[in-house]
């Protein structure tokens, strides 16, 4: 609870509406707060999912065992909030023994498109479409639905990075407090970073120590989830407990063009020229990314894939 004021389908298909009769949603949702907040702060919702069945650490080392090797991520967990990736450090351990010693091994693991499972796609989809109710008159065209679950042992660190979906992070087990930080501040997240995480730069950041107490600082606890605005830059501390939680993720098409967006505003900065940033010129947003589709098409119909 906050203390001071956190690919699978192809692209176009849609999450489909509830079929869950009225008391049995796994999700409690204000909608005046929905319509408020979501994609601009942070704000929490409930769930019932505590005592899920697929949730429970036995069912999760069963799914970790099917998944591919590269959709499970590990390392240890006890790290700096800035974290270069290529000195995050392993801990040693298979999948298995990582899951199973949890509790004192001091490691951190996510298991990614779990709905790869048809069991887990169903409780994503679930979920999912009691969001869509509210998102959909907000950011229409609900799509590439992902689920992750993340695995971490007492007092593990996710260092300070961002991520490109729309996000409720659901807390299963054991706590966490996240510091969470507004995308919309650039001197929080300069055009450059935004440039640079679009063009194919790895998710970690490093947080400016001024900017640190501009956090919204958010106490999780089980039976609570978290929206976390898209590319919203944030750490994670654990707490005291094992923690298990369960993270909704979906796109919309208006992120596939703030990404076109970002990325030649990119190419255009290369190149010696200081673009507009996205958003103040609906005109000149407009031509960049009609030039991009052109360009596009343009190197697909000469056989040149976009590099």
């Amino acid at each position: 609870m906050m203390r001071t004021a956190a690919f699978g389908p192809s692209v176009g298909e849609n999450v489909a509406a509830s079929s869950s009769p009225a008391g049995s949603n796994l999700l409690e949702i204000n909608p005046d707060e929905f319509q408020e907040c979501f994609d601009r702060r942070p704000f929490l919702v409930r769930h019932r999912l505590c005592e899920h069945p697929l949730l429970a650490l036995p069912k999760l080392l069963e799914l970790a065992q099917t998944l591919p090797a590269k959709n499970v991520e590990y390392n240890a967990g006890q790290l700096p909030v800035n974290c270069d990736p290529q000195l995050t450090p392993r801990n040693g351990l298979s999948i298995d023994e990582t899951i199973r010693r949890i509790a004192e091994c001091k490691s951190w693991m996510v298991l990614k498109y779990v709905e790869s499972d048809p069991s887990y796609r169903d409780l994503l989809m679930q979920c999912l479409s009691e969001v869509q109710v509210h998102s959909e008159p907000i950011r229409p065209g609900m799509q590439l639905p992902q689920a992750f679950i993340f695995l971490t042992s007492p007092g593990s660190v996710t260092p300070y990075h961002m991520d490109p979906e729309h996000n409720f992070l659901l807390q299963v087990q054991g706590s966490k407090t996240v510091h969470l930080f507004d995308p919309r501040d650039p001197n929080v997240l300069t055009p450059e970073e935004l440039e640079r995480f679009y063009r194919g730069a790895h998710r970690n950041m490093v947080l400016k120590e001024e900017n640190r107490a501009k956090a919204w600082v958010y106490d999780l606890k089980p039976g609570y989830g978290l929206h976390f605005p898209v590319t919203a830059p944030h750490f994670v501390q654990n707490g005291t407990d094992v923690s298990i939680s369960f993270s909704i993720t979906f796109a919309t098409p208006d992120l596939e063009r703030r990404s076109i967006l970002h990325s030649v505003n990119g190419y255009l900065r290369d190149r010696g020229l200081t673009p507009a940033p996205v958003g103040k010129s609906a005109w000149g947003d407009k031509v960049k990314a009609t030039a991009y589709r052109i360009y596009r098409k343009m190197r697909k119909l000469t056989g040149n894939p976009i590099q």
